[in-house]
């Protein structure tokens, strides 16, 4: 299994959603950060189950346990190791082993990919409960990136046929942090009681329903990231499609740059207070895998999730025969609320990396 990621703030992730906990180590982070451990706790509880009628009923506190790497409430410099105890394991939920695969799910695969010996409990190491030690992760690399004047908004831009505006049409300037206290962060006001009835609607009918997420990183420098496998783009999506139920990204205009001309495309550069700016940004802050000074813009598609009521087709591997599943258990009708902060925590990893790999070539 990959559980890493990073050359320069290196990551790894440990557990299974039914097992005792999970973790995270993370290496090559500053010496002498104050941790606020309120705003820490409060991004792991965004990410929680047991929210709304939107999450599972799953409760978990999700409070971390520091191992190492911080002393006294700083970080010391050496690497931070963190676990989180699983608390409310319902294994009994998902039967005494593999058996009918579970559409959508990674039940098959994962069967296949390990030889038969996966840890199969609620997804185990597939389970979105892994991103636990993710949000853990990136709200430290938030807390040390606001240090250094970076902001990461990330907002519901669409649910279902439900759409919101673009951070696109936005001012970057604005002050977005209210977005942290919504439970379905939308830009345009009482858009969130739309959504939160379309993905009820399909609660109701025993099925579930995904969306769109939009994220703005504001305050970077223009220089970080490189040409090729070390892009921006990279980075940041190889970090998004980490996320389960994330199936697509795109920068900026994206994918409407294909009914674009150049003409249009192009960002015309232009001179504000001394700056070197962009009088668009189509581009999404980035020119040729490396950031221009404007926010780094991007939108990652996020599928339904897989566990629904309603009865499904499959097979039985035990018997090699077609069967019918119905699943039961806790699941997410709507996946999106709790995805924001994973999709901001990913953010911040991603750029704290590509900070710290600029920071290496000056020395």
């Amino acid at each position: 299994m990959s559980s890493s990621f990073g050359q320069h703030l290196r990551l790894s992730i440990f557990g299974q959603s039914h097992g005792e906990g999970l973790g995270v180590t993370i290496d090559g982070f500053p010496a002498g950060m104050a941790i606020d451990t309120e705003r820490l706790l409060a991004e792991m509880a965004r990410r929680a189950p047991g929210q709304s009628a939107l999450t599972t009923a799953r409760k978990e506190p999700d409070a971390p346990e520091f191992l190492s790497g911080v002393l006294n409430g700083r970080t010391t410099g050496q690497p931070i190791c963190a676990v989180i105890r699983n608390t409310n394991q319902r294994s009994r939920d998902y039967g005494d082993g593999v058996d009918l695969v579970r559409p959508g799910h990674a039940d098959y695969t994962g069967h296949v990919r390990y030889f038969g010996f996966e840890d199969w409990r609620g997804g185990g190491s597939f389970s979105g409960r892994l991103t636990a030690p993710v949000v853990l992760a990136g709200a430290l690399c938030s807390q040390w990136l606001e240090k250094q004047g970076v902001r990461i908004a990330c907002h519901v831009q669409q649910l279902g046929s439900v759409r919101d505006s673009s951070f696109m049409d936005a001012d970057p300037c604005a002050d977005y942090s209210h977005l942290k206290a919504m439970h379905l962060p939308v830009l345009t006001a009482g858009l969130d009681a739309q959504m939160e009835a379309a993905a009820m609607e399909a609660r109701n009918d025993a099925d579930s329903i995904g969306g769109v997420l939009e994220c703005m990183i504001t305050g970077l420098p223009a220089g970080l990231g490189a040409p090729f496998f070390d892009s921006v783009e990279s980075v940041v999506s190889q970090l998004m499609f980490s996320v389960p139920a994330v199936k697509g990204i795109e920068f900026g205009a994206g994918f409407g740059f294909a009914s674009m001309r150049g003409s249009e495309a192009n960002d015309a550069f232009r001179m504000q207070d001394g700056k070197v700016v962009t009088e668009t940004n189509h581009s999404g802050g980035v020119n040729g895998g490396i950031t221009n000074g404007m926010p780094v813009v991007f939108r990652c598609v996020i599928r339904p999730t897989p566990s629904i009521g309603k009865p499904q087709q499959t097979v039985s591997l035990k018997s090699g025969t077609e069967e019918e599943l119905v699943i039961h258990g806790r699941h997410d009708p709507c996946i999106l609320p709790r995805a924001v902060p994973v999709i901001e925590a990913m953010a911040a990893i991603a750029v704290m990396e590509l900070w710290k790999e600029r920071a290496a070539c000056l020395t």
